[in-house]
């Protein structure tokens, strides 16, 4: 079983070192891929008052979380849920700074020390769409994940954006894999085999560029490598392409 937790907090300030604060967490839970509907989410009393252009972002203001719980009372709760599954974030390093900070002042060691892994979809996307903007904004318009009820930031809404992100952005690496529920022993499709093909019988044409798709390629690899400011591999490693 393959237990993954997408989470997105919500802060008081950018510096967890100067002493900013989580005000809300949220979290979506997906099994084998599939997302279960068991989240969890909290409004959290940070025991400071808020910068205001955090207040901006995501609109949680002091008089609103002021009667909410304290991190301390909600530590256990957020621990367990998340406890050795894999956790994927969006700008991981943000919100992992935020909750270590939180639980140094509890004596309970490091996130990481909690969970199996972290995943940074961020890098993911990176790598996948490099010298484009990879906010989780451009991500659903380039996924197309509907955003369009995100008019402030949310630690729940983003966590299942994200959800929703990734799922998309990792699609073709299930595509071969066969559903246990479906194809799996017992399912509808035990007992099938798979008939193996030859493909050395058949002979496929290779259809190279014409001028104009290959002028349009090379623009392209201009664009990608001004984007990178000339670091990408074919120029540093020499390829020829």
């Amino acid at each position: 079983m393959t237990r993954q937790i997408f989470l997105d907090t919500e802060t008081t300030g950018l510096s967890p070192e100067s002493g900013d604060r989580i005000i809300e967490i949220g979290c979506v839970e997906m099994i084998n891929r599939r997302l279960t509907g068991r989240h969890l989410h909290f409004y959290i009393n940070p025991e400071r008052p808020n910068s205001e252009d955090a207040v901006k972002v995501h609109g949680l203001t002091d008089e609103f979380l002021a009667d909410k719980p304290v991190f301390a009372a909600l530590a256990d709760e957020i621990l367990d849920y998340c406890r050795d599954a894999e956790i994927i974030i969006h700008n991981a390093a943000f919100d992992i700074g935020f909750l270590n900070a939180e639980l140094k002042r509890l004596n309970r060691g490091l996130f990481t020390d909690h969970v199996a892994n972290v995943i940074d979809s961020l890098i993911m996307a990176r790598e996948m769409f490099p010298g484009k903007s990879n906010s989780l904004d451009a991500l659903c318009r380039r996924l197309e994940v509907d955003n369009t009820h995100r008019t402030l930031h949310g630690a729940l809404m983003d966590a299942e954006l994200l959800a929703e992100v990734y799922i998309n952005m990792t699609r073709g690496q299930d595509a071969l894999l066969i559903d246990s529920a479906n194809g799996g022993e017992g399912g509808e499709g035990a007992g099938m085999a798979l008939e193996m093909v030859d493909f050395s019988q058949f002979s496929l044409p290779v259809l190279g560029p014409t001028p104009e798709e290959e002028e349009a390629f090379l623009k392209q690899l201009e664009g990608i490598d001004k984007a990178s400011g000339d670091k990408t591999l074919w120029k540093t490693q020499n390829l020829v392409l």
